[in-house]
């Protein structure tokens, strides 16, 4: 395929993959763009690998992460897209690099995709500063069959299937692989069968050469006669488009829980609204907790009238109330107006001075009715956002922008999961972004969760990326068998079943409150009780791929010339 026709496939290849994710939700398209990126890089010299890889990268992220330029410029969006283009030229060229392998065992063409993308989510989940999650396959597969898989092997096994559906693809549609037999005998054509010649290439390690494409011969039967069957022509097409189909479709089979098997609570939703959306929304932070209190006390109102059921458990999220009510006591008292008026506790999302001089904490603490403040069912964030809920190499930052000085105190992590006792339900408490984070939300479940709760705050972003925080939602309560959800100050907030179907999705920037009735559940999917195990061994076989890879090359002859 000559870098004319591979470029615009990589490009093609992130454009795909950007339409999967919300908010245009088009799931079948992400193994589309699995197979155009492998068609594009496979028996390229490492260097053109990455720079396809690249392409993808760029097309794919800049788009999909634009909602981090709203308000704060463009430097951060294209530092951030360039850094995750990064890992895509990486994923490229490990494509080129097995290159060898593919064209010596064809059949293992899906196989190997699946494994590499696997490995490079794994790489990108977690470097650096503890890596951006944003974008896995994955999360992509919210109305997808394949979603179900995550209750066997959670976001790395849904990622390895949609991978391996696009490997299939690019297996069925590769050209030149309709031959009906032309390598039975070595005389059929001068490029048979074998794996392409090498030839060492300032890269370092011998590069793949493209072997041009033989026309289709008819294949030799038990005759000796050419045997030119439709069936044997097509079936290098037909068998791996079937295979893909039938994974896909497969997906449904996989069982989960469609309500939860414990106790039944009713749980609100504020959606308080912010007066103006972007940055200065923390200048505004007495409104934003007025919004929240005034939107529980008229819920109150509702309740006494008989027109909504009184809540077991109310829901505020992520920076409902950025001044501290443990220091400030008009806040305090508002909200325990708020709890004492509803007769239920609220988990407050509340930004808490400390403990140390110029530091804070991103925190979920739960409000009950009558006593105030529960200190002992307080959960600080564990995996604050660099650069933006505090700034790693400070001095190094403020080189490349000075508006890293805009964040003045860090935000300190939390160092216990965020099992948060609220009376009639045990709820796993996770804030923002670390939706995104396996281990977060798993480590809440192990301590006995029995509903995920997502505190978020959408105020400086937009719609899609509140959608695209649902879907990480929707895989979350699959993956544990949990009703879920997600309350936000401006949308979207909502509730989700343990099979992820979504409930009472509000708007975005608006002022709702949502309330309903969940059976909890305290049960262990298979995901769950395997932990990591199913991403550390896929991740394992495509380090086992790349050495095999390398062994295959060394092998190899080197044609001269």
């Amino acid at each position: 395929m000559p870098l004319r026709v591979a470029a615009p496939l990589a490009v093609a290849a992130g454009l795909a993959l950007l339409v999967a994710f919300p908010p245009y939700g088009v799931w079948p398209l992400a193994p589309v763009g699995v197979a155009l990126l492998a068609a594009a890089a496979h028996r390229r010299r490492l260097r053109a690998g990455a720079g396809l890889g690249f392409l993808t990268g760029v097309a794919f992220f800049a788009p999909l992460l634009a909602w981090t330029n709203l308000h704060t410029g463009y430097l951060p969006w294209v530092l951030l897209s360039l850094l995750q283009a990064g890992y895509l030229a990486l994923l490229g060229v490990a494509t080129a690099w097995v290159s060898p392998l593919v064209d010596r065992v064809r059949w293992a063409w899906p196989a190997l995709t699946g494994l590499l993308w696997v490995g490079q989510e794994a790489l990108r989940d977690r470097t650096p500063f503890g890596g951006f999650p944003w974008g896995r396959l994955a999360f992509s597969q919210d109305t997808s069959p394949l979603l179900r898989l995550a209750a066997l092997g959670g976001a790395p096994l849904v990622t390895f299937a949609v991978a391996l559906v696009g490997g299939l693809l690019v297996t069925a549609a590769w050209r030149g692989w309709v031959t009906a037999g032309r390598h039975t005998s070595r005389d059929a054509s001068p490029h048979a069968d074998g794996p392409p010649a090498t030839t060492a290439g300032p890269d370092g390690p011998p590069a793949t050469t493209a072997v041009p494409e033989a026309p289709p011969a008819a294949a030799a039967g038990p005759d000796g006669r050419r045997d030119g069957s439709p069936a044997r022509r097509w079936a290098p097409v037909v068998v791996p488009a079937v295979v893909a189909v039938a994974l896909t479709a497969g997906g449904l089979l996989v069982p989960v829980a469609t309500a939860g098997s414990g106790a039944t609570v009713t749980v609100a939703i504020v959606q308080g609204n912010v007066p103006r959306l972007g940055l200065d929304f923390n200048a505004q932070r007495q409104a934003v907790l007025n919004n929240h209190v005034d939107a529980t006390i008229e819920l109150a109102a509702q309740v006494a009238a008989g027109q909504q059921r009184q809540p077991d458990l109310v829901v505020w999220p992520e920076n409902s109330s950025d001044i501290d009510p443990l220091r400030n006591p008009t806040a305090g008292a508002r909200i325990s107006q708020a709890a004492d008026t509803i007769g239920a506790p609220i988990l407050v999302g509340a930004v808490l001075l400390g403990p140390g001089a110029g530091q804070v904490r991103n925190a979920g603490i739960l409000w009950r009715p009558g006593t105030g403040a529960d200190l002992g069912q307080l959960y600080t964030k564990r995996h604050p956002v660099p650069f933006a809920e505090y700034v790693p190499l400070r001095d190094v930052a403020r080189m490349v922008s000075k508006q890293v000085d805009l964040i003045r105190n860090d935000f300190v992590p939390g160092s216990t999961p965020g099992v948060v006792r609220a009376g009639p339900a045990v709820l796993g408490d996770v804030i923002c972004f670390e939706v995104a984070y396996d281990e977060v939300v798993r480590d809440t479940v192990n301590g006995g969760a029995q509903l995920l709760v997502v505190q978020t705050n959408n105020a400086t972003f937009d719609v899609a990326e509140a959608r695209q925080q649902l879907a990480m939602v929707r895989l979350r309560a699959v993956e544990h068998g949990r009703p879920a959800l997600m309350a936000s100050t401006v949308g979207v907030s909502g509730f989700v079943a343990p099979d992820g179907r979504v409930s009472d999705a509000t708007g975005f920037n608006t002022r709702e409150v949502v309330v309903r009735q969940l059976r909890l559940d305290d049960g262990r999917t298979l995901a769950t009780r395997l932990g990591w195990w199913p991403e550390v061994a896929l991740a394992a076989l495509a380090a086992a791929a790349l050495v095999g890879a390398a062994v295959l090359r060394r092998r190899q002859r080197v044609r001269p010339g």
